[in-house]
């Protein structure tokens, strides 16, 4: 439980306590990335990483930070999120995105969606703007369309090598194997975030996997399995296998190894080390406390990731390969 902090107090009296440092830690997706796409992720993580520490520098909160930071790599197509989609067995795109605000457990979430270019942005629209939670498919796309969100030809979110990757490979079974266990896929994108009141948040969105069956639903969209944020114990952004994902609320149990004394750390190792024994699903996750501690841990054989502290920005894509620059003011 963050020191300070108990149920009922309000998130704006948390704002007295500045010497928070403000975090943003995002994710591009846990999977074989291969060389000829190492650089243009990176850069794209580090990137997103900075446009939402940018948000909490000029005084924005969590929130607005994480959805800053994934909308820039929706916008990337590098990544399997927004433009860059994966495409199900028929050939469509179907988006799904999660946002959540740790100080009052608000949430919102959309799947299915096939011509927003933003998700995350929807999936926030829906936080503050009904009284649901998730909303799917045509209803998503309905609702989009009554708060005038712009929506896209969903011809411009697919990529030319999504396309041939898709011609080549028309199997369900075949994509997934693929896309875990060799270097053809893409996957979700991610971020956490506390800002410098302590209130933490996260976002998840993704194109899903090739050749998924029309109207899959993975992890990204699910509260407690692709993200989850709790100014109690923290913000928490999964990617990876989305089915193991869901069988083990994987960002609900790294937070309860965290509310139980785990560091962020041992708790992400903790909670991916039981999901591989368990239903052998290989994943990601990137962490953050209400007190600034953070980690990006995978058991995948890459993941992109980046985070920006003090104006320090942290990267790597390799297992045990940290590296760091220093932010230019």
């Amino acid at each position: 439980m963050a020191e300070g902090f108990s149920p009922g107090t309000k998130c704006e009296d948390r704002e007295r306590n500045l010497k928070m440092s403000a975090v943003v830690v995002v994710h591009g997706g846990a999977w074989a990335i291969p060389d000829e796409l190492a650089e243009a992720t990176v850069s794209g993580v580090k990137a997103a990483a900075c446009e939402g520490f940018s948000v909490l520098d000029r005084g924005g909160n969590a929130v607005d930070a994480v959805e800053a930071a994934v909308r820039a790599m929706e916008d990337n197509t590098v990544f399997g999120a927004g433009h860059g989609a994966a495409l199900n067995t028929d050939g469509e795109v179907e988006l799904d995105a999660v946002i959540m605000d740790g100080c009052t457990l608000a949430s919102g979430a959309v799947s299915c969606v096939r011509n927003i270019a933003n998700p995350v942005s929807l999936a926030r629209a829906v936080m503050e703007k009904t009284a649901h939670i998730m909303l799917t498919g045509r209803g998503a796309n309905m609702f989009a369309e009554s708060i005038g969100m712009v929506t896209v030809p969903t011809e411009t979110l697919v990529t030319e090598y999504e396309r041939k990757e898709w011609e080549k490979h028309k199997n369900y079974i075949t994509g997934v194997m693929e896309d875990f266990n060799s270097q053809w896929a893409h996957d979700t994108v991610g971020a956490v975030a506390v800002d410098r009141a302590g209130n933490v948040a996260c976002a998840t969105s993704t194109g899903g996997i090739r050749n998924k069956m029309v109207g899959r639903v993975g992890d990204s969209p699910i509260i407690g399995s692709g993200g989850y944020a709790d100014n109690l114990s923290g913000a928490v952004s999964c990617t990876g296998h989305g089915e193991s994902i869901l069988k083990v609320t994987l960002a609900r149990l790294i937070l309860s190894h965290m509310e139980q004394g785990k560091s962020v750390a041992e708790a992400s190792q903790l909670s991916l080390q039981y999901m591989g024994e368990r239903v052998r699903g290989a994943g990601g996750a990137i962490v953050v406390s209400p007190s600034g501690q953070w980690a990006a841990t995978f058991t995948t054989e890459r993941m992109a990731w980046a985070a920006v502290e003090n104006d320090v920005l942290c990267y790597g894509l390799d297992p045990n390969k940290r590296l760091q620059e220093q932010l230019s003011k």
